[in-house]
């Protein structure tokens, strides 16, 4: 029996919609794809209920004819500024009796642990989204990715909690009810993407994800398989569209399309002959310029938003080494030069897009990396308990040591 699962990527600059079908036979597929240029967004943002649930509604409506389904119900993500992460740990005693005899751990203690760990002070306007296991702590003992089963007196664990502002959310929920649709759940865009984007080898060693998307730059950063720290930059490719327009005196919409075009962020000396005619505002002749003088206008602002996710990484999150990659996704990893752009940045040659896994199904325009987040919520929402399990990854390239002190030998430092 299959099952229909649709994920729902509200962004700044463009809304996604990716239908997939769900079978025993062939797992996920993706049978509907769709792309629409967003309305009442800014910086991530919904301004604009009206405005966004017009153009939900024309996105999913081109994924279903696409797909010959109709769908009643959709999952969707949040990110930009109103998320906020931290880590937290929670301790509880396994002996319930208070006799501290060492005993199994069950679901039950495993579960106590996660809601002590739980217990941090939010705002009223925030709303928890996701505690996600970093390690659990058996008698002092680190290390461990699922405790149950093993003896104990005392259970720890370290997590990573994600809030969301519940104005945000509420917005957000609006949109999708007020489009024809049930909202079947939330998550965090970065989390959804690593879904389709990030492989499990990645998270194991050490990684950092980046979202570029139009108004913020998100990032999540995984470290010994678990998520260690999340953060949004409020910067993103609309601030390199209006760069374009302030300095050739153009309209936003033609700045934009120009970039889409014509835009690159690393000069590697070939741009000069490739000419680029700006249009003319108000009677004014076209100008003639070229892809080298375009680069020159957006490689600072694409580096400078490298630079400050570096900084923000560095400053908070106290990582200094990381074995894995940079993966970049988003409307901006498409831009020709960003991965060389990233490398220059970073100091690190582990750099690459996230393109999404092969899904089947007969567009496989989803498989580019702006798709990332909406083909991640079909993947992590495929079943009741992917989301749940998927938070910590398999370690089998730490237990492998052969692997392990082969990506020693060719380290590559981020920061």
């Amino acid at each position: 029996m299959s099952r229909i699962v649709v994920g729902l990527d509200i962004g700044t600059s463009c809304i996604r919609a990716v239908i997939g079908e769900i079978t025993p036979e062939k797992g996920v597929e993706i049978i509907g794809v769709a792309k629409r240029p967003s309305q009442g967004l800014r910086n991530g943002v919904i301004v604009n209920i009206d405005a966004a649930v017009s153009v939900i509604r024309d996105t999913i409506a081109d994924a279903e004819l696409m797909a010959g389904v109709e769908v009643s119900s959709v999952y969707t993500a949040i990110g930009g500024a109103q998320v906020e992460g931290l880590n937290s740990q929670g301790q509880v005693g396994v002996d319930q009796s208070g006799r501290r005899r060492p005993l199994a751990i069950d679901e039950n203690t495993k579960n106590r642990v996660i809601e002590a760990a739980k217990q941090m002070p939010l705002s009223e306007d925030k709303k928890l989204l996701h505690v996600i296991p970093q390690e659990y702590i058996i008698d002092g003992q680190a290390g461990y990715e699922n405790p149950l089963g093993y003896m104990g007196v005392r259970l720890e664990v370290k997590v990573h909690l994600v809030s969301a502002s519940v104005t945000t959310y509420t917005h957000i929920e609006q949109c999708v009810v007020r489009s024809g649709y049930m909202l079947e759940g939330v998550m965090l865009k970065t989390l959804a993407a690593s879904y389709a984007a990030v492989h499990e080898d990645e998270m194991g060693l050490g990684s950092i994800l980046i979202d570029l998307g139009g108004g913020t730059t998100d990032v999540m950063v995984y470290s010994k398989g678990a998520t260690v720290f999340t953060a949004s930059i409020p910067v993103g490719g609309n601030l390199v569209t209006n760069d374009i327009a302030i300095v050739k005196q153009i309209s936003n919409a033609t700045a934009e399309k120009i970039k889409l075009d014509y835009g690159c962020c690393w000069i590697n000396g070939n741009e000069e002959k490739e000419e680029v005619v700006i249009p003319g505002v108000g009677g004014r002749a076209p100008e003639l310029t070229n892809r080298y003088e375009l680069c020159q206008i957006i490689q600072p602002r694409m580096e400078e938003i490298f630079t400050m996710v570096r900084k923000e990484i560095v400053h908070k999150s106290n990582l200094r080494e990381l074995m894995g990659n940079i993966i970049l996704i988003g409307g901006g990893a498409q831009m020709p030069g960003v991965v060389e752009l990233a490398q220059s940045v970073w100091g690190t040659e582990n750099v690459r897009i996230g393109e999404v896994a092969d899904f089947g199904g007969a567009d496989a325009s989803y498989r580019s990396a702006d798709f990332a987040t909406a083909v991640g919520l079909v993947v992590a929402n495929k079943d009741a308990s992917a989301a749940d399990s998927r938070h910590r990854r398999s370690k089998e390239s730490k237990k492998d040591s052969s692997h392990d002190s082969l990506w020693k030998r060719f380290k590559k430092t981020f920061f």
